[in-house]
Formats: structure tokens, sequence, C-alpha cells
């Protein structure tokens, strides 16, 4: 069983960046795939960015691709989601995934095992 709590939503500029976290319970949180997903209002929920559990291998949908970065540190249980040039169309509710994966990344909703709460990022224009 895997915990999941988001943190560092909130309302920014666009242009403007936020960095969000997710600290995991349980100690196997290296043994898990771990990846961001999304949901705007009226949306389905859609993958973001995604990390292998070692952390060298990333994988990102093309929207954010060159602002958004993913990142882990296994020591501390927690998975990163740097946000930079933000956008309006980045609003949205963004979730922390574990996927209980020995390779690859977690890219689609089918193939998560856990979900965090959420946090929700607003970006003004």
């Amino acid at each position: 069983q895997v915990q999941l709590v988001e943190s560092g939503g909130g309302l920014v500029q666009a242009g403007g960046s936020v960095r969000l976290s997710c600290a995991a319970s349980g100690r196997t949180f290296s043994r898990y795939a771990m990846g961001w997903f999304r949901q705007a209002p009226g949306k389905e929920r859609e993958f973001v960015a995604g990390i292998n559990w070692s952390g060298g291998s990333t994988l990102y949908v093309n929207s954010v691709k060159g602002r958004f970065t993913i990142s882990r540190d296994n020591a501390k249980r927690t998975v990163y989601l740097q946000m930079n040039s933000l956008k309006p169309e980045d609003t949205a509710v963004y979730y922390c995934a574990a996927a209980r994966m020995s390779t690859g990344v977690v890219s689609t909703t089918q193939g998560v095992d856990y979900w965090g709460q959420g946090t929700q990022v607003t970006v003004s224009s």
C-alpha cells in the first residue's frame, strides 16, 4: 500500500513557475514508477509527465515539453514536478500517481495503482 500526498499548488501568473511535490509513504517507493496527471474542469484526466523507478527515464506530454521537469528523490520518497513558463491552459488539478513497474514509465490512467488527492494549480492570464 502506498499513500501519496501532493503539495505546492496555488495561483500563479502566466509565465510564472510552480514546483509540485508528492510525498509517498511506505518503504517500497523505489519500486514504483511515478507520474503526474492533470484534470481540468469538464475534461478527462490526462498524462503530464512520468519517471521510471530509478529516475533515469522520463516522458512528457508534448504540450509541456521544455517547460516541465519531473524528478524524484528515492531517499526522501518524493517526486517533484517543476513547472516553468506556465500558461492559462495549464490550469487543472494535478494528481500524483504511482505504478508498480520494474521497468518503464506510467503514462496512462489505467496503469496507475495509486493516486494522490490532487492539488490545484491556477494560472491567471
